[in-house]
């Protein structure tokens, strides 16, 4: 109760007031003393709740500009408030990034989404291909007998024919295995190695299209902008999904080797400690994930 009228009074009262009293201070705007003081993803977060939160139509409509707007979108805020460029020529080049990088987030999930949602067909050639480049990547010396096969349970499938497997994240499932086998051969092959441990053994293509699912979820949530405003200084695109992606395939196998469960019965609660253990990484301002082998 009292954390919501804070943040009503604070929104349409305090806010404003305090932002007019920091310009006559200092002679600048908020969008300008944000750039004085942060970098990093912290500096284009704030610049996002500023322009979000602001009451002026050009900053608000700010965040959803297109990438070829971008420029025009500067030049109008800079217009709006008052900002001499000759006085402070940095504000535009930092303002285009930060731009670049809010709304190529929007535009990345978007992408990201449109893929999801295709599904696997199995009369479709280039996702037959697709599934045919998996198996040659992780199994070099041994022939598929056929199609639908027991065989893929090898590498990871649950059943004869890998194309059920991945309703739940379409073909982007397919891509993101095929990306890291393709980037990551020999990381590819030391994770499927262990996937058949005796013990502590799990079904990789399945893992793999779950950690899927959980980059998609971390995505959508918005969790994932500190580690791409950190990570990309521009717009980021499929590649730098399929890279966080990697990132999550080989940090899971080595925390599930380092957890040691009791059976592959308990892979939901261990997938999920793992998805908070991402999380918690996220929330550091600082964060950029990436895989290093």
């Amino acid at each position: 109760m009292f954390i919501s009228l804070w943040e009503f009074f604070y929104g349409h009262f305090f806010r404003f007031w305090m932002k007019w009293l920091l310009r006559q201070m200092t002679g600048k705007c908020e969008l300008q003393r944000i750039f004085d003081t942060y970098v990093g993803a912290q500096r284009t977060h704030r610049i996002e709740n500023s322009l979000t939160y602001s009451k002026n139509k050009v900053l608000q409509k700010a965040t959803h500009v297109v990438q070829s707007e971008v420029d025009k979108c500067v030049d109008d805020i800079m217009k709006e408030k008052n900002i001499n460029p000759e006085k402070d020529a940095s504000f535009k080049i930092c303002m285009k990034m930060c731009l670049l990088q809010i709304t190529g987030y929007k535009q990345l999930y978007l992408d990201v989404e449109s893929v999801r949602k295709r599904p696997y067909d199995s009369d479709n050639l280039q996702h037959e291909e697709l599934l045919m480049k998996l198996w040659n990547l992780l199994m070099p010396t041994k022939k598929l007998n056929a199609r639908i096969s027991k065989q893929w349970a090898e590498i990871g499938f649950q059943g004869d024919d890998p194309k059920t497997d991945f309703r739940g994240m379409g073909i982007l499932g397919l891509i993101n295995l095929v990306y890291f086998s393709e980037n990551y051969t020999s990381e590819a092959h030391q994770i499927l190695s262990r996937s058949n441990h005796p013990k502590l053994g799990y079904s990789y293509a399945i893992v793999g299209i779950n950690l899927t699912e959980m980059a998609y979820s971390l995505l959508k949530s918005e969790a994932l902008k500190f580690h791409l405003y950190n990570l990309v200084p521009g717009i980021p695109t499929m590649e730098h999904f399929h890279q966080f992606y990697c990132y999550l395939v080989y940090e899971f196998d080595k925390f599930w080797f380092e957890e040691e469960p009791e059976s592959i019965m308990y892979f939901n609660l261990y997938r999920e400690k793992f998805h908070e253990k991402i999380k918690g990484l996220l929330l550091d301002c600082n964060v950029a994930l990436t895989l290093k082998v």
